[in-house]
């Protein structure tokens, strides 16, 4: 068994914390000029090229269950819809709103919980979830007056990862998360090559290939590496601190979304979004220690 060494797990999750905006980032800039079936493609296949080695390595088994594989498809589906939404999204917004608007999923995820997993959520977590819808609703105002329906792509994120997170609470019971990030990576680099083998006739421009030139390639291989070192030191992290000890570092990403489409794009959320995204941080983190303060509770009524 791991021990827990909170310091470490800090500075895993604080690096997933830069490493995921500059991996949007590069998706914007390439969102434009690119399909995006091919930055899935790049950022799935190269999950697979990194990750298949080192499941190798541990000489873990590919064989699961029937449940577990369907599953897995589940999730990779999801993972799939979710990213790729993502990538459109920042077709039309600035990175920063992008990343605040998508922070609406710790809500959706608690609502989840309450009414189709039955689990108890207080009256309070309840008020922080409506007050957090309420600041998401102001980041997406202004946007949605700018660029329309494309606005809203971020909130189809945060729901669809949402679902994404329950599915993996399902499939982590019985499979590790680099063993999973890996059989995921193959199973959606299929999926999208069997698709992009049906659409190659370019009836529909982002279900093509395209022939990029060096620049673009060398972005595309980025794009898979960051994306993937992302989410195995967020999976790292969890390996050395409690989820409870982490979840209020995430919020780092906001800032550090902020920070880079300033450098990269010298986009800034105007007043209105800037409002709500301090009011979205402020009711996640609201949630956040709520959690921690009742499973605090909860621990020491068991001991008592």
């Amino acid at each position: 068994m791991t021990q827990d060494r909170p310091l470490l797990g800090i500075a895993l999750m604080t690096g997933f914390c830069v490493l995921a905006p500059i991996g949007d980032a590069l998706a914007k800039l390439l969102v434009v000029g690119i399909p995006l079936l091919q930055l899935l493609l790049a950022r799935f296949v190269i999950q697979a090229v990194i990750l298949l080695p080192i499941v190798a390595g541990t000489r873990q088994s590919f064989r699961m269950s029937k449940r577990i594989f369907w599953l897995m498809a589940l999730r990779t589906g999801l993972h799939i819809l979710g990213i790729a939404m993502m990538f459109g999204s920042l077709r039309f917004l600035p990175l920063a709103d992008a990343v605040a608007i998508a922070f609406v999923m710790p809500f959706i995820m608690l609502l989840l919980g309450k009414y189709v997993l039955g689990e108890q959520v207080g009256r309070f977590r309840l008020m922080a979830c409506v007050v957090g819808f309420g600041g998401t609703l102001l980041v997406i105002q202004p946007s949605f007056a700018d660029v329309g329906a494309p606005a809203l792509l971020p909130l189809g994120v945060a729901v669809v990862f949402a679902l994404f997170m329950l599915v993996t609470r399902q499939v982590a019971k019985d499979i590790g998360a680099i063993h999973l990030q890996a059989v995921s990576g193959v199973l959606a680099s299929i999926a999208l090559g069997v698709l992009a083998y049906f659409t190659f006739d370019g009836s529909v421009y982002d279900l093509t290939l395209v022939w990029p030139n060096t620049k673009t390639t060398l972005l595309l291989l980025l794009i898979g590496a960051v994306g993937t070192c992302a989410h195995l030191l967020m999976t790292w992290s969890l390996r050395y601190a409690p989820s409870a000890t982490l979840a209020p570092m995430q919020y780092i990403e906001i800032p550090v979304a902020t920070f880079v489409g300033w450098l990269l794009f010298s986009d800034l959320p105007n007043g209105l979004a800037a409002i709500g995204i301090t009011i979205t941080v402020i009711a996640g983190l609201t949630v956040v220690f709520r959690e921690q303060m009742l499973t605090k509770r909860d621990k020491t009524s068991i001991t008592a």
